[in-house]
């Protein structure tokens, strides 16, 4: 995940046409000398706020809370006034360059402080707290139970088998996040005045018209890719639901029912492929047991990272800085509470990459090592760009690079690093491979939707706080079929669950890139002039492939997506009909295997 990319974004050093204003100060200030003064500005700053978050997130303790606070503060104080100065150039003829930089500049955080600087500290208060409440964020069962933290809990959730003891794991998370509700409304107030006072009619507002579109036009262009991709999640869920029932009872899961949310592998039921276990079509077909071959390779975290990095040399991009390796959190300390959540940190204007996880021998942590990276490669991709343009094309180009390589990590590349014994080709391993797959990405999709859908409504004043849990529920029952196993109130938060609730991180990228990444996938695939189906294909060790990723990377945000988009795809158009293409197999085997069933919820 790309940390840092939104909020450090306002150093930039552009052309722009010499027209002449008159500063707060009394000098007259062309927008090239006013976009020279940012950059000097931002220099000073930068470096405070990086260290300072990062602090925060690897030593979470009052004290680093308190120097995040007052570095945010800082921070958001300065990039309020910056933006309230470059509102004097908006009737000015101005060079595209220039008119480019002074519109992202808007958009350069996700939480916009109001000009008033109590109200500013008050807005960076509450947000420190929210991530603090979460990080530390433990359940204590009241029978004496030792109180368990976010890690132990997961792995509950995707080992157990127990009903009971999955309910339990459930509500336990559950009870971190009400404390967070008030605070969360008047973050939402606070936040939305800061994006008022920058023209926006509320924060939802400004986060949809970061997209090169106006709002309307976004919510229009994502129900259409929503659309695209909907009839593949409607035949995984229902075929999900009858093995589920099976194996539970049908007094647990109903056959005509939604899917009760504790039982499908995953804290959130965002993804499913813990579930791999009781969904594998074809038991014993092509094993992908790559959990097993990591533990008996002994492999380390850093060993792990090592992998993923030699993926994206391959392609012929740059070793990682030896920095990387020093400043990297792999491992959770024993010592010390921390945001073991993993993300990718591009500080230094792309010079000093890291990334932070607690990482175990996993295929699922390998994958998502494999993620991350992709943001630390685009990051240094862009870093010669004006610094204003240093990020993705939107956001959802920065989490689609990642998705996009795991694609690659097909049988062929993980026998040929030593990851599983063989490769088989057959109708049935294929199936048990796109299963894997699905359970992961296909899954996810309708929850990378409603996850913001939720929060333009309580941005716009749609969700008032009297019916923030109702309408979570009410989305998640219409996007994704799954429903509370225990009834639920206002009295509970459950959005404040999930990290990028309290932590204010816009979710929707994720959506967009699971849709992009397959259509990256086939545009690189084609350049590496792969001629089996797209399921088949790994641009791993192709040259060609990797020339034209790194000239999309390199472009970060310096021009319109839509442009960017074209340069690798040849469209300009996000297109969810490849990933149709992609699970084509799978998609035929589940309209069979639900024949006579009653799908729909």
């Amino acid at each position: 995940m790309n940390r840092l990319a939104l909020l450090f974004v306002f150093l930039f050093a552009v052309s722009a046409c010499e027209v002449e204003v008159t500063s707060d100060e009394g000098s007259t200030e062309t927008a090239d000398k006013f976009v020279a003064r940012l950059n000097a500005e931002f220099d000073e700053l930068a470096r405070e706020v990086q260290a300072a978050s990062w602090v925060r997130r690897t030593y979470i303790t009052e004290d680093t809370a308190l120097l995040n606070s007052l570095a945010d503060q800082r921070f958001t104080e300065w990039q309020s006034r910056s933006v309230a100065e470059s509102l004097r150039y908006d009737s000015q003829e101005l060079s595209p360059e220039t008119a480019r930089a002074l519109k992202l500049l808007k958009f350069g955080t996700e939480a916009p402080a109001p000009a008033d600087e109590n109200k500013q500290r008050e807005l960076a208060e509450v947000k420190t707290d929210m991530e603090g409440m979460y990080g530390a964020g433990k359940y204590c069962p009241d029978d004496g139970r030792e109180c368990l933290g976010l890690q132990k809990l997961s792995s509950i959730m995707a080992e157990s088998r127990d009903y009971d003891e999955l309910l339990d794991a459930w509500t336990g998370w559950r009870t971190v996040s009400p404390p967070m509700r008030e605070k969360y409304q008047r973050f939402a107030e606070l936040a939305n005045a800061g994006a008022q006072e920058l023209g926006f009619a509320d924060l939802g507002a400004h986060w949809r018209s970061a997209y090169d579109m106006s709002p309307i036009e976004f919510e229009q262009e994502s129900l259409r890719l929503w659309q695209q991709v909907k009839p593949l999640y409607e035949e995984l869920h229902c075929h999900v639901r009858a093995s589920l029932s099976a194996h539970y009872g049908e007094d647990k899961v109903s056959l005509d029912q939604p899917i009760p949310a504790h039982l499908l592998g995953n804290m959130w039921a965002q993804t499913w492929d813990f579930l791999y276990d009781l969904l594998e079509p074809y038991p014993g077909v092509a094993d992908f047991d790559v959990d097993a071959a990591l533990v008996e390779q002994e492999y380390t975290p850093r060993q792990m990272v090592e992998s993923a990095e030699q993926f994206y040399v391959s392609l012929g991009m740059p070793e990682l800085p030896d920095t990387f390796w020093e400043r990297s959190q792999f491992e959770k300390p024993a010592d010390r509470e921390v945001v073991c959540h993993p993300s990718a940190w591009g500080l230094d204007g792309g010079n000093d990459l890291r990334i932070k996880m607690c990482i175990k021998p996993t295929y699922n942590e390998l994958r998502v090592i494999y993620h991350e990276l992709g943001h630390n490669y685009y990051q240094g991709a862009y870093r010669n760009q004006a610094p204003l343009f240093r990020d993705g094309a939107h956001s959802g180009f920065h989490e689609a690079i990642g998705d996009t390589v795991t694609l690659s990590m097909t049988p062929s590349y993980l026998h040929e690093v030593g990851l599983i014994s063989s490769v088989e080709q057959s109708d049935e391993a294929v199936i048990n491979r796109q299963m894997q797959q699905a359970l992961s990405i296909v899954a996810a999709l309708p929850w990378t939707k409603l996850v913001d859908e939720w929060r333009w409504g309580v941005f716009s004043g749609e969700i008032g706080p009297g019916d923030y849990n109702k309408a979570w529920w009410d989305l998640r029952l219409e996007y994704q079929g799954i429903s509370a196993p225990v009834p639920r109130s206002e009295e509970d938060f459950d959005p404040g669950a999930k990290y990028h609730i309290p932590s204010n991180y816009s979710y929707t990228r994720y959506f967009l890139a699971r849709v992009m990444q397959f259509q990256f996938h086939r545009a690189l695939c084609e350049a590496a002039e792969n001629e089996g189906p797209l399921h088949e294909c790994s641009i791993y060790g192709s040259k060609e492939a990797g020339a034209k990723f790194s000239a999309m990377l390199e472009a970060g945000q310096s021009e319109p997506w839509q442009l960017t988009l074209e340069k690798l795809t040849g469209t300009r158009d996000m297109d969810g009909t490849a990933i149709i293409d992609y699970f084509a197999p799978l998609m035929a085997w589940l309209k069979t295997q639900n024949e006579g069933r009653s799908c729909g919820w």
